[in-house]
């Protein structure tokens, strides 16, 4: 009788422990959160792995990250497509990059677009694709045989400036600004991407000893200004000028910065940051991420904060902070360093906990919504020990991408169904497109235990599945075991805002 009490209180125990757990989970894996990666395409870094890889092979190895980052339960990618006066899609504007078929210029063998088909391959897994541009960098190196006939250094050599081992475009020259516009807005125009993305680099970062060469441009076009002052107006102007072209082509695409993660040392600013760093946003890169948020230029930001959460000069938690007091206007996610992950000369870095202690920490701050990860290559097939965390806390379950800043909005219609059928081995109904709303996805959700049916509940989640024809109805089919007994499911549509309509009930009979 003793035996029988004590195994029943270990029952109970447990139980009790596994619905803590549970609901420990389900308090913070928020159903709404960014959680980006970030494909670097230059040098080959995360895709294609080598520049000779066949189609096949680029293909496979690009589904691969998205499967990756699915199971994890990642919900956007950002996929650069431009690095280096190039391009990874069919354009007169740049020369195919040698980084994607191994000769820059060279179309792919056997043709295909290849940005229209990572998009569509993106989509159907539920993901968002935001089109990373690096727009000021030229070249890679000093190198330039390596470069096509049509690409900008040769075809308009007055835009480029040589310095620290490359070539870089002019950002004061407005022929150089209207051309980036151009590019930015064909993109636009011809995909169906989420967003434009941009990284870190604006003017290149200082160099001991080297100087920036644009004297004659300041001389031009100074009027008046310091040339700090100047060249911050320079990146301003061209921030501006994207974004009001962006929202004029289509306005739920957003537009997002990535800077570097120090905006001013608070050394030389009282506004600035308790960190010590080297270089920072304003004075070395004249990228002033405060005046694009003032200014409602962008719609989010996601400042670089590649550093362990202690770090003795620029601390993780601190510049958090700091970024969560000083947002206005825009949504703000934290880019953090897996590539650091037992790699780097911080030893925090070799914890397997530090990703997922920044996290639980990014998490705190209500203006901060989310997180992306440089780069994709740190979890494909590595750190597992970190990966295992992920997926049994913070990212025990899915999550839908925020909302575009600032464009909330009631979708119309919600979902209607038809041709519901169940057997033992799934669930299946249509759902038409609406007739009079523009939408992307239908969400399905759904309890595999006895609880009640909630959509607010991440656990609930079953799919996130994309329309690919507005005329042809789209076929849901739920496999048994992800709706247990229930026999009830709940659908919405999500628009390309990534706003969510009510939902509706969908019942099941036998």
């Amino acid at each position: 009788m003793k035996n029988h009490k004590h195994t029943l209180l270990l029952l109970a125990f447990l139980l009790l422990s596994i619905w803590n757990s549970n609901a420990q989970a389900l308090a913070t894996n928020p159903k709404n959160e960014f959680r980006a990666v970030w494909i670097a395409t230059v040098v080959n870094i995360d895709w294609p792995k080598t520049s000779t890889d066949n189609v096949a092979k680029q293909k496979a190895d690009y589904i691969e990250i998205l499967d990756t980052y699915k199971k994890l339960n990642y919900n956007a990618v950002i996929v650069q497509i431009r690095s280096v006066g190039d391009a990874f899609y069919p354009t007169k504007l740049a020369p195919w990059s040698r980084f994607l078929t191994g000769k820059e210029g060279q179309a792919p063998k056997p043709y295909f677009d290849t940005l229209a088909w990572m998009i569509a391959e993106t989509h159907a897994r539920g993901f968002e694709f935001h089109a990373w541009l690096n727009p000021y960098r030229a070249t890679m190196d000093y190198n330039t045989s390596l470069l096509s006939p049509e690409h900008d250094y040769f075809k308009h050599p007055e835009w480029m400036i040589k310095y620290g081992g490359k070539y870089y475009y002019n950002p004061a020259l407005p022929e150089v600004q209207n051309h980036l516009l151009k590019v930015v807005e064909e993109v636009v125009q011809n995909y169906d991407i989420d967003a434009i993305h941009f990284d870190d680099y604006f003017y290149p970062y200082r160099i001991k000893g080297e100087l920036f060469d644009d004297t004659a441009s300041f001389s031009t076009y100074g009027n008046g200004m310091s040339i700090a002052d100047w060249r911050r107006s320079n990146v301003n102007t061209f921030v501006k000028e994207v974004s009001i072209s962006i929202k004029n082509i289509k306005p739920w695409v957003q537009f997002g910065i990535s800077p570097f993660g120090v905006w001013r040392n608070k050394s030389v600013d009282p506004r600035g940051s308790e960190t010590e760093a080297g270089q920072t946003n304003y004075d070395d890169l004249f990228a002033d991420p405060l005046a694009w948020m003032e200014n409602k230029w962008i719609d989010y930001l996601v400042p670089q904060l590649y550093w362990s959460m202690d770090h003795p000069k620029a601390s993780y938690s601190k510049l958090l902070r700091w970024w969560s007091e000083n947002s206005t206007n825009t949504a703000i996610y934290i880019g953090n360093g897996t590539y650091k992950i037992n790699t780097d000369s911080d030893k925090r870095w070799n914890n397997p906990n530090e990703i997922p202690n920044q996290i639980d920490i990014t998490r705190s701050y209500k203006n901060v919504q989310g997180n992306a990860f440089f780069s994709a290559k740190s979890f494909l097939n590595r750190n597992q020990s970190v990966t295992k965390l992920l997926l049994e806390n913070q990212y025990k379950y899915p999550a839908l991408p925020n909302v575009v800043p600032n464009l909330i909005r009631k979708v119309a219609e919600v979902p209607t169904v038809n041709s519901i059928a169940k057997n033992a081995l799934s669930s299946r109904f249509n759902v038409n497109y609406p007739l009079n709303s523009s939408v992307r996805y239908v969400m399905i959700y759904g309890p595999t235990t006895q609880t009640a049916l909630d959509i607010n509940d991440p656990s609930q989640i079953i799919d996130k599945i994309a329309f690919n024809d507005k005329k042809e109805a789209l076929e849901v089919v739920i496999p048994s075991y992800k709706l247990d007994k229930s026999n009830t499911c709940a659908i919405t549509f999500i628009d390309f805002y990534g706003n969510e309509s009510e939902a509706t009930l969908v019942n099941f009979t036998l």
